[in-house]
């Protein structure tokens, strides 16, 4: 009977694995961005990281460089993402200014949103987005429901329904 844990210490169910062109410099983006600690770091031929490790508040984020003979490419490559990386923190505004004063893209300035969180997003140079959120109110699904319909009144003319 082994010993292993089969998810290791400090990792979660689900943990984000990035593709980046240059996983070294988005290393040293998301220390700046998100006081990201080093774990981990691998490289392989030609100097490119084949695996890499941070942690962002409590959770792991894995990186590699992308290898596009290999078939993994990053979002740069892929003209975008689909996907966004949320992260929660204590203040929304102090974390985001310091990402885009890192040298993220400002995508959403933080506001308040109607499911109760202060929320706003921002792209790192290596092209993944970020959502980044404070929580502010506990809301129940209808009082969120309720705030979206009114939202969406007051900010899309044609949406009353």
């Amino acid at each position: 009977m082994s010993n292993v844990a089969p998810i290791p210490q400090g990792f979660q169910t689900v943990t984000p694995h990035l593709v980046c062109e240059g996983a070294a410099d988005a290393i040293e983006f998301y220390k700046k961005a998100f006081n990201a600690v080093e774990m981990a770091r691998m490289p392989g031929p030609g100097g490119k990281l084949m695996h890499a490790q941070v942690k962002i508040g409590t959770a792991m984020v894995m990186l590699v460089d992308d290898f596009p003979d290999w078939g993994s490419v990053g979002p740069k490559a892929l003209k975008g993402s689909p996907v966004v990386l949320h992260m929660y923190v204590e203040d929304v505004d102090a974390v985001y200014n310091q990402a885009v004063a890192a040298g993220g893209t400002a995508k959403m300035p933080p506001a308040d949103m109607f499911w109760g969180d202060r929320y706003g997003m921002v792209v790192d140079p290596f092209g993944h987005t970020w959502s980044i959120a404070t929580h502010k109110r506990d809301m129940t699904p209808e009082e969120m429901q309720a705030e979206m319909q009114k939202s969406m009144s007051e900010n899309c003319p044609g949406s009353e329904a």
